[in-house]
C-alpha cells in the first residue's frame, strides 16, 4: 500500500490518497480539486470512498466535487454530521474565507476496525481539536493519519467550536501513544513525524 500527500487549499491542508492496485481512499480533500484530480488521473488511481478526520472547512473544501464526479461515497464521525453544511460550525464562517459547505455525510465513522474494499484499517476517536475527530490506523505499513489532532511538535488548536484542550491532550496519550514508537504520523499539517518523537520532543506533551 502506498500513501501520497497532497497540500491543498489556503491554509495548506494535507490531503492524502491511500492506494493500491489501481484503487484508493481520499482523506481530507481540503481544496484544489484540480490538483487531487489530476495526480488521480496520472497514476491511474480510482477512488472508492472519501474518509474526512473532521470536518473543518480546510479539509473539506473539495468533498462535493469529487464525490460526484467519482460517484463515491463520503464518510464523517456522526458527532460532525451537521458540520459538513453549517460554515459556523466548520468554520469558514469565522474566517476571512467563503464560506464552505457540503452536503450531508453518506455513512458515519466509528471506532474499531473499517474495511472498504482491499483496504482494512482501524479508527481511533481522537476528539479535542473538534469533536468527532478520528485517525486512520493503517498497522501493517505503520502509518497513523492524525488529522488535526497531532503535528510535529505541535498538537491541534482548541479554540474553535466543540474544542478542548484536556480532550485533546488525553487523546494524544491514551489512543495515539499507545501505538509503537515507529508508527509514522502523517498530519492534517506540516510534515510527517513518528511516534516515537513526538514522546520525546513534543513540547505540548
Amino acid at each position: 500500500m502506498n500513501i501520497k500527500g497532497l497540500t491543498l487549499g489556503r491554509m495548506g491542508t494535507n490531503g492524502y490518497v491511500v492506494y493500491k492496485n489501481g484503487k484508493g481512499l481520499m482523506i481530507d480533500p481540503g481544496g484544489d480539486v484540480e490538483i487531487i484530480v489530476h495526480w488521480l488521473e496520472k497514476n491511474q488511481v480510482a477512488l472508492l470512498a472519501i474518509l474526512l478526520t473532521h470536518a473543518h472547512f480546510d479539509h473539506i473544501g473539495a468533498v462535493d466535487v469529487l464525490r460526484d464526479k467519482y460517484n463515491i461515497p463520503v464518510y464523517v464521525h456522526e458527532q460532525e454530521k451537521n458540520w459538513l453544511g453549517s460554515p459556523e460550525w466548520n468554520g469558514s464562517g469565522l474566517f476571512p474565507v467563503d464560506n464552505i459547505s457540503c452536503r450531508p455525510a453518506d455513512h458515519f465513522i466509528s471506532e474499531g476496525t473499517m474495511e472498504i474494499g482491499e483496504f482494512s484499517f482501524d479508527v481511533l476517536h481522537t476528539p479535542g481539536h473538534s469533536p468527532g475527530g478520528v485517525s486512520f490506523i493503517f498497522n501493517n505499513e505503520k502509518y497513523v493519519i492524525s488529522g488535526d489532532c497531532l503535528f510535529q511538535n505541535g498538537i491541534g488548536r482548541t479554540d474553535l467550536p466543540g474544542g478542548d484542550h484536556a480532550t485533546l491532550i488525553d487523546s494524544i496519550r491514551e489512543k495515539l501513544f499507545t501505538l509503537a514508537g515507529d508508527f509514522t504520523i502523517f498530519p492534517g499539517h506540516g510534515p510527517t513525524t513518528t511516534i516515537e518523537q513526538e514522546k520525546k520532543s513534543n513540547p505540548f506533551l
